[in-house]
């Protein structure tokens, strides 16, 4: 399953005439495109699918979005983790 995970962005940076960003996923860090959202920067939350951030989201939804895919074990498996995220 592919699911879109709030990330808070940490670091916005062009690359090769791309904006992208380093975000937060919970404690784990992923580069991520920001192509489709040219409004969100630094420390905005935004939804991110297959590398690729896609809305902006305020902080209490993501928060509370992080919260639950964790309580259901999701986040390890979408992140890439072998260790829980807190």
């Amino acid at each position: 399953m592919c699911l879109g995970i709030p990330g808070r962005v940490q670091e916005v940076y062009e690359a090769r005439g791309t904006r992208m960003a380093v975000a937060d996923f919970g404690g784990v860090t992923k580069t991520v495109c920001l192509a489709y959202v040219p409004e969100v920067g630094v420390g905005d939350y935004t939804i991110v699918h297959a590398g690729f951030a896609i809305t902006r989201l305020d902080e209490a939804s993501a928060v509370e979005t992080l919260r639950m895919f964790a309580e259901l074990g999701m986040l390890e498996s979408e992140l890439g983790q072998d260790e829980p995220v807190p």
